[in-house]
């Protein structure tokens, strides 16, 4: 279990919660579903914290108790897609946060605070020390009822916001469904997933058929894709064997499409969100929006300016001793990594901390850095430049260099209206060429696109990842990183103690590099970060070796291993706040081999 026991005391945000809000335009007050399933909910948190309480006092068996939370998150599912989508942050972190520890910042300070809500009910409830975790139950039902019920009193008083799209909630329900539901993310102990996915598709069944707003719209192959999928999801109840290609091409994506025909009106998260709402198919190019997540614009990018990015980026003059550019360390020829341990400095026989991640996709993060120390792209581009072990330079020197030749004075010329060499217009061109390195054109992407075949191992082991080896509730698709669905807005890093060499090399330590705990982002200097890495995408994962972030492990093989055996903690090394769950995944050898052919096939280096 990944989940502590609560140590402090957790302010609860009451009304407060209105404020959270991105799409705060206006009253819902029309909806009948809506109203009915938010007095639901209640009754089914009314009933959960009796029973919590019988549990506590052996009046009611666990297996009462499991079913009572089933109610309640069957209940929660139905309406998840509107309130999720409308009051974001409070589902997140007070109705349904992950079972790990979160800062929450005030003001300029932060504070590290325990998980509350349904998914850290489902982790305790269903797991062999539910009987030790009566009073620890009995408390996060209490902050869950506590906190929801004041959100529902705000709710019959003044009605639920809403925003002026009414399709967008449906979609990133589907995104929700696919990358966090069937994966087991949300379901962490009793991983029920084809049940609640099944109450998911019914709260929007309704939904739409209740709405006058879709009275508009001819919404009868919506409602047949909806209930063949209840049927589907009726019949596929195991986790393990459940067939998520299957299931995505044949409800996800139809309905994905078939929603986003009736959208129309304003992208109401366009400040919000990475996801690009007019994308329709969760694997093709498009999906996320670069621009969202750099200082460049999309109406200021042209081919020139990408062009003046790539000659930058090859350009070693640029660095203080003139030795070093981008591409010394990020090499197309090795997917933009340079295949070494860690990378090296500028001093000769010098490497730098840790190893080179691939710049493919590199550009779809809200942090960047391992330690998730810069928090735009070109920040990220600033840290090297000034970095005493790398460029060991500033703009002023880099500009002044730029402007004694020609050629840049006529590419920033020709790239810019201003024409002007300084930093916003270099570090625009430089995000410009970077944000072009996408990658969704692996043989797998394409797949999933009904463009072509793939092998019976790849599927196989893409259903592993996304289900019983436990990769996909880390490494989120489609993108296969830890950038957090369904807004795309937020990276995970996580604790999975890491070993100096991989793990058939004895004796096994952990590896010394302490990570996001010493990052200079002081309101993140929390025990919670002491090991924790940057989730980094898998794509193009074959062609990226050394593996992690000190390059310890040379094969994908290694890293199967690794996991397999439940990370530091599995392997008995003493862990604080290990992230991954310590539990052995016992992925046979044939399965490992599955899932590497699945990894080989989300290779994809067409751009450079």
């Amino acid at each position: 279990m990944r989940f502590y026991p609560i140590a402090i005391l957790v302010l609860l945000v009451g009304f407060a919660v209105m404020s959270f809000n991105p799409v705060d335009k206006g009253i819902e007050k029309e909806n009948t579903m809506i109203n009915n399933g938010l007095e639901e909910f209640k009754h089914t948190l009314d009933q959960l914290k009796k029973d919590a309480y019988q549990f506590s006092e052996d009046k009611i068996s666990l297996q009462q108790l499991q079913e009572s939370l089933k109610n309640t998150r069957n209940s929660f599912k139905e309406i998840e897609f509107y309130v999720a989508y409308h009051y974001p942050e409070f589902t997140k972190t007070h109705l349904n946060a992950a079972p790990l520890f979160h800062i929450e910042a005030a003001g300029t300070t932060a504070y590290t605070l325990p998980p509350e809500g349904l998914q850290v009910l489902d982790e305790l409830i269903f797991s062999d020390e539910a009987a030790e975790q009566k009073e620890e139950i009995k408390s996060i039902t209490d902050f869950l009822y506590n906190s929801y019920a004041s959100f529902y009193l705000s709710a019959v008083k003044n009605g639920i916001s809403k925003g002026n799209n009414k399709t967008l909630p449906l979609r990133i329900e589907l995104i929700r469904i696919y990358s966090l539901g069937i994966t087991g993310f949300d379901t962490p102990g009793s991983l029920n997933v084809s049940e609640e996915a099944s109450h998911a598709f019914l709260g929007m069944k309704k939904y739409i058929n209740d709405d006058p707003y879709f009275k508009n719209y001819t919404v009868q192959k919506a409602n047949s894709i909806l209930t063949e999928g209840i049927g589907y999801l009726s019949m596929n109840t195991d986790f393990e064997t459940f067939d998520r290609i299957e299931f995505y091409k044949k409800y996800i994506q139809p309905l994905y499409e078939e929603f986003g025909k009736w959208d129309g009106r304003s992208d109401d998260l366009k400040e919000f969100s990475g996801w690009n709402v007019n994308n329709k198919n969760l694997f093709s190019s498009d999906f996320l929006n670069p621009y969202f997540y750099t200082l460049l614009k999309q109406n200021e990018d042209n081919e020139a300016l990408k062009t003046l990015g790539k000659e930058i980026f090859y350009d070693q003059n640029l660095s203080d001793n003139g030795k070093m550019s981008c591409a010394t360390c990020h090499l197309p020829e090795n997917a933009f990594t340079d295949l070494k341990t860690k990378s090296q400095s500028n001093v000769e026989g010098k490497t730098v901390l840790r190893n080179s991640p691939s710049l493919y996709n590199a550009v779809f993060a809200k942090r960047f850095f391992y330690d998730l120390r810069a928090f735009y792209l070109e920040q990220q581009a600033e840290h090297v430049i000034y970095n005493e072990d790398e460029f060991n330079t500033s703009y002023e020197n880099i500009l002044k260099k730029l402007k004694t030749k020609k050629e840049y004075k006529k590419a920033f010329k020709t790239a810019f209206k201003n024409g002007e060499v300084n930093k916003e217009n270099f570090s625009k061109a430089l995000s410009s060429y970077v944000a072009s390195l996408y990658s969704y054109e692996s043989d797998f992407d394409q797949f999933m696109r009904n463009e072509k075949e793939i092998s019976s191992d790849a599927k196989k082991g893409y259903n592993l990842f996304m289900g019983k080896a436990n990769c996909a509730t880390c490494h989120f698709a489609p993108n296969f990183s830890g950038l957090v669905p369904p807004f795309f807005n937020e990276n995970e890093s996580e604790v999975l103690g890491i070993t100096k060499k991989p793990i058939s090399q004895k004796p096994l330590e952990l590896d010394s590099d302490n990570g996001r705990i010493n990052s200079p982002v002081k309101k993140e200097n929390s025990w919670i970060y002491e090991n924790s890495f940057k989730t980094v995408t898998v794509r193009n994962i074959a062609l990226t070796k050394p593996y992690f972030h000190n390059g310890a492990f040379n094969t994908l093989e290694e890293v199967l291993d690794f996991y397999n055996e439940g990370g530091g903690e599995g392997l008995g090394l003493k862990m604080k706040n290990q992230t991954l769950a310590p539990d052995k995944l016992n992925l046979t050898q044939t399965e490992m081999k599955q899932i590497i052919a699945f990894l080989n096939s989300l290779t994809d280096v067409s751009k450079k």
